[in-house]
């Protein structure tokens, strides 16, 4: 899993080339705001990894409704993480005086949700 720490102005498109260039893996979600046809070129033709977001209404040619649901359901799980992350870990409440700092607090919140996930520790 990887991650990137940007400024709030950075635009996501250019956050998540960022991530997926560092660590490349051949399957990756998104959600609307990472509809980028040249973005999705340059990451199959370069890593050979699919990018893979939701449809919006207004695109002309749509895939078909089962692949949208399918999307759908592994975008709830990913929703639903980062809800449990931002509401029993606080990851949104991290106070830290540097970046360093700040990326050492969320490896640990992110090393504490695996644990206990996997079921190695008990919350």
């Amino acid at each position: 899993m990887g991650y990137v720490v940007t400024e709030a102005s950075c635009h996501d498109v250019k956050a998540a080339e960022t991530v997926m260039t560092q660590i490349p893996h051949p399957y990756n979600f998104g959600d609307k705001g990472y509809i980028s046809r040249a973005l999705r070129e340059k990451l199959y033709e370069e890593h050979q990894a699919a990018f893979w977001t939701p449809s919006r209404h207004n695109q002309k040619h749509g895939p078909s409704k089962a692949w949208e649901e399918w999307i759908r359901k592994k975008r709830k799980v990913i929703e639903t993480v980062f809800s449990i992350l931002v509401d029993q870990y606080r990851i949104t409440n991290i106070r830290a005086n540097s970046i360093v700092g700040f990326e050492v607090a969320l490896d640990g919140i992110l090393l504490a949700y695996s644990l206990v996930t996997l079921g190695l520790v008990e919350r």
